[in-house]
């Protein structure tokens, strides 16, 4: 479905899910890259409306600047239309200037080569197993949810060890936070995902409890352990960054690792040259996060007046909205953009952001979708999609909700 640029509600969920915007993001780029777009008073926004920019060059400029782009008043359109951020300087992510410094030292002690070399090897190892079970169900004929059962698995387990959750306690809490994500892609949170929200906060506030009184080498014994600004952090600034990072560090691999694998379905020939060359991983991850920009914009709120685009003003307290789902699609970055090619090189996407507020976890989340495309050479002669993948109805972040498949297994095992 396509629709002109002018009827496009890029606030409404649907649209997202529904509406294939490739169109309509190349029609802004050329014509308006710099357009405001009103809010209905109906909608009860404290905002009456944002700007949408869409070239790749102005996308890389405000998130360089987060002097004049600020992320404090919230970084997705949800908290940016509510007009504030109840973890703006307090939460990594809608922080910013010396105290955003600050955390960020302190949580990158969590991802040093000396806590990401064990979990590299957890990641590889889990994905050899998920993959090889879902492998094998599927040649007995049973049917495999892909994203249920590997690409939701991985980066959850991932991210309990870096937080240190004990292993006897992990299946519970992966089943908690798998729950608990349903709320993170609806605007209407089932009850269900409210409670395991609620559940796993006080999971975690028990755990930030021990850790205080027993510290281990692993992220929450940094939060609880550390000062910033020469004072500890509060039981609250813990809770927003520890919940952050469990968010944060499952949506880009699990959103990526299943648009992956529908894209090389729909690109058989890219499947076969992946097939074909263990040193195409690397860049095909990269392609893949490129293709797929799980989370679609970023927020940020005009700290003082200034210009974008072609001289585009925007006034102090406006809210921008930078949107990577258009950026990574911009003919002036990339060589024939909409070409899916696992070769692709250079490739200076923008899904991990940009500046100062570049993910944390980016690295985690290659290993991830490097992992999974390893094993798929080592263990897949070929697959395809045998059901319906459901588009996420958000505005924030993209992907499927499930992704059935039929798996052919290779010779070797």
């Amino acid at each position: 479905m396509t629709v002109p640029r002018t009827a496009v509600d890029l606030l409404d969920p649907r649209v997202h899910a529904e509406v294939d915007l490739r169109g309509v993001w190349r029609e802004l780029r050329r014509r308006e890259p710099v357009r405001w777009q009103p809010v209905d008073p109906a909608r009860g926004a404290a905002v009456p409306g944002f700007w949408v920019v869409t070239r790749h060059a102005d996308v890389t400029r405000a998130l360089r600047d987060a002097r004049t782009f600020s992320s404090e008043g919230g970084n997705m359109l949800a908290t940016l239309l509510q007009g504030y951020d109840r973890g703006a300087g307090k939460m990594l992510v809608v922080t910013d200037g010396e105290r955003h410094a600050a955390l960020r030292r302190l949580l990158s002690g969590g991802f040093g080569p000396r806590q990401l070399g064990p979990v590299t090897e957890s990641i590889a190892r889990a994905t050899r197993e998920l993959l090889a079970e879902a492998v094998a169900r599927s040649g007995a004929g049973e049917s495999v949810d892909f994203v249920a059962e590997v690409a939701a698995q991985v980066p959850l387990r991932a991210i309990c060890e870096l937080l240190g959750v004990p292993a006897a306690d992990r299946a519970q809490v992966l089943e908690l936070t798998n729950a608990a994500m349903l709320g993170e892609e609806s605007t209407a949170a089932s009850v269900e995902a409210r409670i395991a929200q609620s559940e796993i906060m006080r999971y975690y506030l028990r755990l930030a409890a021990e850790r205080r009184e027993a510290p281990g080498s692993d992220i929450i014994s940094l939060l609880v352990t550390s000062t910033v600004d020469g004072r500890p952090l509060t039981e609250e600034e813990t809770l927003l960054n520890c919940y952050n990072l469990i968010i944060g560090g499952d949506e880009t691999a699990r959103l990526s690792m299943a648009g992956g694998l529908l894209a090389l379905a729909a690109h058989p020939g890219q499947w076969a040259r992946l097939r074909a060359d263990a040193s195409l991983v690397e860049p095909a991850a990269e392609e893949i996060l490129r293709w797929t920009t799980p989370v679609a914009h970023v927020g940020r709120t005009a700290a003082v007046d200034t210009e974008l685009g072609d001289g585009t003003r925007i006034a102090a307290g406006d809210a921008v909205t930078l949107w990577c789902a258009s950026a990574n699609f911009d003919e002036e970055a990339f060589d024939d953009p909409d070409r899916f090619d696992v070769g692709r090189d250079p490739n200076r996407h923008v899904t991990f952001g940009f500046g100062p507020h570049f993910c944390l976890g980016a690295q985690l989340a290659r290993v991830e979708i490097r992992a999974m495309l390893a094993e798929l050479r080592a263990r897949v002669a070929s697959f395809e999609v045998t059901g319906p993948a459901p588009r996420l109805a958000s505005n924030f972040v993209r992907g499927v909700s499930a992704l059935p498949v039929a798996f052919r297994a290779t010779s070797e095992p």
